[in-house]
């Protein structure tokens, strides 16, 4: 992905993150990576957002998805937030924390919203900003996933930001609810509070 940034810090911080996934993630998560960091690039001018912190954010949302559960509970321990049930029984649920905690120690990133993004996004949070819940839709629908065509894209970008949150995030419980698997606390306070505003 050739992409000019206007912030040099934010272009060098994408290339160090970019090589870095590149050697701790398999191949296909990787293109996934690229993907979704396109993506959130493309909400992000879509809705008035950065474009290129959506970049750096994407490329680094899934950068601890293939470390063992030692070294995301050992992360994910440094960020002082409680561990749920739910995350204790299902440890790769946490690479979304793991990582957030990792770009603050290894690249010193210090953006509240690209941390908030990259540990909120696997179940978004009524807590996160609008940055962030971008993020959660872009992993969603990045152009690798299965249902998102350019017009089922393009329909949900005609939505107001936080309506196309809400339809991305009831398709992902529907989805989870149809093939038996518990849906996080979280991303049902989300819908819930999204559908009230």
């Amino acid at each position: 992905m050739q992409t000019e940034f206007k912030d040099k810090e934010l272009g060098s911080l994408f290339e160090k993150i970019s090589e870095y996934t590149k050697t701790v993630v398999k191949e296909s998560r990787y293109a996934h990576s690229l993907r979704t960091a396109q993506m959130l690039a493309t909400l992000c001018a879509n809705y008035g957002l950065s474009e290129e912190k959506g970049l750096v954010a994407g490329i680094a949302h899934d950068m601890c998805k293939d470390c063992s559960d030692e070294e995301l509970f050992a992360l994910v321990k440094k960020d002082g937030k409680p561990l749920s049930d739910f995350e204790k029984s299902l440890p790769e649920l946490l690479h979304g924390r793991a990582a957030a905690v990792l770009i603050q120690e290894k690249f010193g990133v210090t953006d509240g919203e690209i941390i908030d993004a990259i540990a909120n996004h696997t179940f978004g949070s009524v807590d996160s900003c609008d940055f962030a819940l971008l993020l959660f839709v872009a992993d969603k629908i990045e152009p690798g996933r299965p249902q998102s065509t350019e017009e089922y894209r393009a329909n949900l970008m005609a939505k107001s930001l936080h309506a196309l949150v809400l339809a991305v995030l009831e398709e992902n419980i529907e989805y989870l609810e149809k093939k038996g698997k518990k849906v996080a606390t979280a991303s049902l306070e989300l819908a819930e509070k999204l559908r009230h505003e």
